[in-house]
């Protein structure tokens, strides 16, 4: 099921990233069907300790039968908490392999794919209040194309939201075939498929507030890390990898650096990837969702 559940993405190249110690500490904070939980425990002796985090009910399932290993159910911007309340503070490696599962883009139920009918939902966390239905339902036109332009860089955004409004004050939009239908006057012919994928990964990231979250995780690093720890990130798209290369080089999410007491540059953070890795041709005709993904790795100073 695990395998199903999701392929992980550049394998062996994150996990050689985190430098392993066999009585080390680390971090899955994305543990969806847990590919990379397994290849860390593969490396870890004995006296190593592994503490997952995913917020997908779902995940829970595929949860491993290893005394050294622990899953938490929390969205990974409270990853400090949890660890400090487990006693496992400071850490010496971190994994986040962010974006959808797999298993969540096939699960029609879930509502995160344009390709399969279901409800309009998006939520990695069903416990959250507010679902993809919700936030079409509830955004007037102006919110809609900050999201849309924002999230999904989504071309004539502002055309897109007005048609939106439009479907919405016809009928709900209340399904993913609902939301085709509402963006059919809008879709361009060329590349419909690119389109839709824009307008649902907007939705998608404002429904889960993954930007947000994906700031707090890099800050709290800083606080979870030992100096010399491994910081390893997986991401899909330019909006994280921009936040993440950002963090990696300056110490801020948004690349402007940040200045101690003494006017230097605050650097928590080296680089250990000049450019993100991106995967094999071989990977990519393997595991085509592999195609986007890019990882960088960091250690800290």
């Amino acid at each position: 099921m695990a395998h199903e559940y999701h392929d992980p993405v550049l394998l062996h190249d994150c996990v050689n990233g985190l430098a392993i110690r066999p009585d080390g500490i680390y971090v899955d904070a994305t543990f969806g069907g847990g590919g990379h939980s397994r290849a860390i425990l593969e490396r870890l002796g004995p006296e190593g300790a592994l503490i997952a985090f995913d917020r997908d009910t779902d995940a829970a399932g595929n949860a491993l039968d290893d005394p050294r290993f622990k899953l938490v159910r929390s969205d990974f911007r409270w990853i400090r908490n949890h660890l400090r309340y487990l006693g496992r503070l400071p850490v010496d490696g971190l994994l986040a392999d962010l974006g959808v599962s797999s298993h969540q883009f096939d699960t029609a139920a879930r509502g995160f794919s344009f390709r399969q009918e279901g409800p309009l939902d998006m939520r990695m966390d069903r416990r959250a209040r507010r679902n993809a239905a919700e936030l079409v339902a509830s955004m007037d036109e102006q919110e809609l194309r900050t999201v849309l332009r924002g999230y999904g860089e989504v071309p004539g955004a502002q055309r897109v939201a007005r048609a939106l409004v439009e479907a919405r004050s016809r009928t709900p939009i209340r399904t993913t075939r609902a939301l085709v239908e509402a963006l059919a006057p809008v879709t361009p012919r060329r590349d419909a498929s690119g389109f839709l994928a824009q307008v649902f990964q907007a939705l998608r990231i404002a429904v889960n507030d993954e930007l947000g979250a994906l700031r707090q995780l890099l800050r709290m690093s800083v606080q979870v890390l030992r100096p010399g720890g491994r910081l390893v990130i997986i991401s899909y798209h330019s909006l994280e990898d921009r936040l993440v290369k950002n963090w990696m080089r300056s110490g801020d999410p948004e690349g402007e650096g940040t200045i101690d007491p003494y006017g230097r540059h605050d650097l928590p953070y080296r680089p250990l990837t000049s450019k993100a890795i991106r995967p094999t041709e071989e990977e990519m005709e393997r595991n085509p969702r592999a195609r986007s993904a890019r990882a960088r790795i960091a250690e800290r100073t």
